[in-house]
């Protein structure tokens, strides 16, 4: 590394790349990984940089250090003990930063969407309230600013983080839809999955509600089903019954088999329509 080099006002020259990366993680490693202090909306929450797609990249700061300036006054300045500022490279992952944000906004904002709750024998809507939620697209550029200042300084300042006014997502009319097209008919009466010469039942008073949830995408509740609280009602039921899947090779029949048998069972109107047979040989 050429001498006089410094990232972050961290002495990385006169030596190799090797023990440049050492002294700048040495440095500035902690202040890296230190958790950024975020206020949303009056409400103070930590965020682990790691978690967020935040990062300082010392091998890509050191490559870019070692050849990034080669023009003759840096080099003679840089031969006789001049200093040569390199830029740290403090790479986002801008996809996740905006994930883990909205994680965040999940526990602080006051806005809540529509939704549908199944419970023991019974489904209730519940409509949505309009509030106030955070505003992901400028808190990513506000964390990652935030982020630059604590690994440059060392100190963690409280980073107020944007919000703007909510209105709920799912509407009235697509709380109606959901209840009459899906969780009425889904709680009506008890539905049978069988696979093999095995067969289990699934009902409204206890099992369904377990497993049943409904969730918001782009404006529409769509169904969820609990993989593994039907793994656990399964209990072990369906053991030694294999199916045929695409890839032509025999698998133990899942939770996931039983959950795609049990979306067209949940629709039917009489016993009949609504018990399913997993297909084992894989055909539909």
């Amino acid at each position: 590394m050429p001498k006089g080099t410094t990232v972050l006002g961290v002495d990385i020259g006169g030596g190799t790349k090797e023990e440049a990366v050492n002294r700048l993680d040495s440095a500035l490693g902690k202040r890296a990984k230190a958790p950024l202090r975020l206020n949303v909306g009056g409400k103070e929450v930590l965020l682990a940089p790691d978690k967020a797609g935040l990062s300082l990249d010392s091998q890509e700061t050191v490559r870019g250090a070692a050849g990034s300036d080669y023009n003759p006054v840096s080099v003679i300045g840089s031969l006789f003990g001049g200093e040569r500022v390199a830029e740290p490279k403090l790479p986002v992952d801008q996809e996740k930063l905006a994930a883990a944000l909205a994680d965040v906004a999940g526990s602080s904002g006051s806005a809540t969407d529509g939704t549908i709750v199944f419970s023991p024998g019974k489904v209730t809507a519940v409509e949505g309230k309009p509030g106030k939620g955070l505003d992901v697209a400028r808190s990513v550029v506000s964390v990652r600013d935030a982020y630059r200042a604590q690994v440059e300084t060392g100190k963690a300042s409280v980073v107020e983080l944007p919000v703007v006014s909510r209105e709920p997502t799912i509407t009235k009319a697509e709380l109606d839809r959901a209840m009459k097209e899906f969780a009425e008919p889904a709680m009506s009466g008890l539905v049978t999955i069988k696979a093999g010469s095995k067969e289990i039942k699934f009902g409204p008073a206890k099992s369904l509600p377990k497993i049943l949830s409904m969730k918001a995408v782009d404006g529409r509740l769509v169904e969820v089903y609990d993989k593994q609280a039907i793994e656990g009602l399964l209990d072990g039921v369906f053991d030694g019954i294999m199916i045929t899947k695409g890839d032509g090779k025999k698998h133990q029949v899942s939770a996931d088999d039983v959950a795609f048998a049990m979306r067209e069972a949940l629709l039917g109107k009489t016993p009949a329509e609504r018990t399913k047979v997993i297909d084992l040989d894989g055909q539909g």
